[in-house]
């Protein structure tokens, strides 16, 4: 009969906690089926793939930032905020044990009237444990492993994110030390043509409008360069930072057409979901939302406590010391909380759904970059081809216009219409370059940069 009635109330409780809310069906994932882009088919994304770049500074440097950047630090330290966590739920779970021990020197009236004078202590040991009968602290422990396995590749992310910010900072950094050539060179080729038509011109042979245009041209060039070095220092600044250090010089390895331009494969959209490290934290964040939901709705359930302690006391009244114990339990059963469990459990609710949400615009976010790498990779590779052959094209048109200049068969113009557009040629091929090499980088690091489950589950068993 009494095992009925405990069974009623627990049933009672349980239709007051409500129905479990299911995870809306709009925060569902659906891979698509294949990029829309070209793809190679290959291994997996290596876990050093810069190293790919074949470039030994930008290897020494994404390596030199891993350890040393602040941002890495301090998701490091994230990490451990939530293994200690972690630790705290799953000690909610076992028995506490308490020692105390007390004692004085005390003067009181007895009950016939005449001062006593004592001595006394008392030594106790108090064990008390949480059955846990419906799971409130398991649920609170498995949420907070959650956490931490979110921490983990959280901080996965961040390390690389500054992986793929050093590789393009570097990368950047050369196309910058390439523009920089390219007007010096110009510079130089432009001061050529200025003595010639200072030349010709005090001989009679030009005007001084063709001497005026060179000299024109001669310092439109000359004032670019301060700004190039300017950029470059800038850059040179920003990536000593990312390397954890004060802004300094960068050191050089190969020139941007020497860095090599690696074949990147292209998982499918369905293997991608478990090769980020953003949407496994966006997953385990989705976990730990809803072992957080089960936990505030077993609040609605009894909480049944045993407890048990032990000791003596020694008093110089006594003879002999005095052995005490007690040993017992309690039920505390929520009966009226004006609304605050229900209120717990919806606020639970709404976080797991909220960290749903979220987890599918970072599966979308994801499809997008590396749609986004793959089309920028095939259009920066065409539009570098076809701004090899306008370059050369150009550089022939520079060469005619020049020797036709020197034999009086053309006016200055043309040649400095020639100049002008190779200038223009040059500095786009450098950037259509550079950009291709940065989407390279974007595309491993859209692909989650070789990244596995391996290293946030180590940091789970860790904590066992």
């Amino acid at each position: 009969m009494r095992s009925k009635a405990v069974g009623l109330v627990v049933v009672a409780l349980v239709g007051c906690a409500g129905p479990r809310a299911p995870i809306p069906p709009d925060a569902a994932v659906v891979p698509p089926a294949g990029w829309r882009g070209p793809t190679t088919v290959a291994d997996d994304v290596s876990s050093t793939w810069w190293t790919a770049f074949d470039d030994p500074v930008l290897s020494e440097l994404v390596e030199t930032a891993l350890a040393s950047n602040t941002d890495v630090a301090i998701a490091a330290t994230r990490v451990e905020e939530a293994r200690a966590q972690f630790r705290l739920a799953r000690a909610q779970q076992l028995p506490a044990v308490n020692g105390e021990l007390t004692g004085g020197r005390s003067r009181a009236v007895s009950p016939f009237g005449e001062p006593q004078l004592q001595t006394a202590g008392q030594v106790e040991l108090a064990i008390s444990y949480d059955l846990d009968l419906f799971g409130r602290l398991r649920y609170a422990s498995d949420a907070a492993r959650a956490s931490l396995l979110a921490s983990a590749a959280a901080r996965d992310n961040v390390r690389l994110a500054i992986a793929s910010s050093v590789a393009g900072g570097y990368i950047t950094l050369r196309s910058l030390d390439a523009r920089l050539v390219v007007l010096r060179e110009t510079l130089d080729a432009r001061a050529s043509a200025l003595k010639l038509a200072q030349r010709r011109a005090s001989t009679g042979y030009a005007s001084q409008l063709d001497l005026s245009q060179a000299e024109s041209e001669y310092r439109s060039t000359e004032q670019l360069i301060p700004a190039a070095e300017l950029a470059v220092a800038r850059q040179e600044n920003g990536l000593a930072v990312l390397l954890g250090g004060n802004p300094m010089a960068i050191r050089r390895a190969k020139a941007l057409d020497d860095i090599a331009l690696p074949v990147v494969p292209a998982l499918v959209p369905s293997d991608l979901l478990r090769r980020r490290p953003d949407i496994a934290a966006a997953e385990q964040q989705i976990v730990a939302a809803d072992r957080s939901l089960d936990s505030a709705r077993a609040a609605f359930m009894p909480s049944i406590q045993l407890g048990a302690s032990g000791g003596l006391v020694a008093s110089t009244l006594l003879a002999d010391p005095v052995r005490i114990f007690s040993i017992g339990g309690s039920i505390l059963t929520p009966l009226f909380e004006g609304g605050r469990l229900h209120a717990q459990a919806d606020l639970a609710t709404a976080r797991r759904d909220e960290a749903a949400f979220a987890y599918r615009r970072t599966a979308l976010t994801a499809f997008r970059e590396v749609e986004d790498a793959l089309s920028a990779i095939d259009r920066d590779a065409a539009q570098e081809r076809s701004l090899v052959l306008q370059r050369d094209s150009l550089a022939r048109t520079l060469r005619l216009a020049t020797n036709r200049y020197r034999a009086g068969y053309a006016t200055y113009l043309e040649q400095l219409d020639a100049q002008r557009a190779l200038l223009g040629a040059e500095l786009s091929l450098v950037q259509s370059r550079g950009d291709r090499l940065l989407a390279v980088v974007s595309l491993y690091q859209a692909l989650g940069g070789g990244w596995t489950e391996s290293a946030t589950r180590e940091d789970s068993a860790s904590s066992r």
